[in-house]
């Protein structure tokens, strides 16, 4: 089954693909590799999600962010290479919380971009999820990913 077919049976949207927000670039293409900048969560309508994880947005309400960053490096993907069915796996992704120190969950939450992926494409990823101090903008999650196509 195609990506965008898959998508919409799970009823899920890309976002629009948010533009840098500083001096880099969203993806970079290396032969048959993309590596994708930190991105953010988007919001549907637009916003990018805020807070401290375990003060200003729980656990499950990041796990849901997460998600957000996954679609959202779904879409700077397809703007990248236009077809989502040139996707060959998903490599590694690297998970940052925006949480408060005691926070010990992080796993969890950046399973809302790993589920999202491993329901989509089927393999399973390499990855690591840590706990910041901060993130750019306030973000409650941040993910950077290195994707194979073809």
């Amino acid at each position: 089954m195609s990506t965008t077919r898959r998508l919409e049976e799970l009823g899920l949207k890309l976002p629009v693909p948010k533009e840098p927000a500083a001096n880099y670039a969203n993806c970079v293409r290396l032969g048959n590799l993309l590596y994708l900048s930190g991105t953010v969560p988007v919001l549907p309508n637009g916003d990018v999600a805020t807070g401290k994880v375990g003060r200003d947005v729980t656990a499950d309400e990041a796990v849901v962010h997460a998600r957000l960053v996954g679609l959202h490096l779904l879409a700077l993907i397809k703007q990248e290479i236009g077809d989502l069915d040139q996707i060959v796996r998903i490599i590694k992704i690297l998970g940052m919380v925006n949480a408060v120190p005691d926070f010990k969950e992080h796993s969890r939450v950046i399973n809302g971009c790993s589920d999202l992926f491993t329901d989509l494409f089927g393999a399973r990823h390499a990855r690591s999820a840590v706990g910041v101090g901060s993130l750019p903008f306030g973000i409650s999650v941040e993910i950077e990913a290195i994707v194979e196509v073809k």
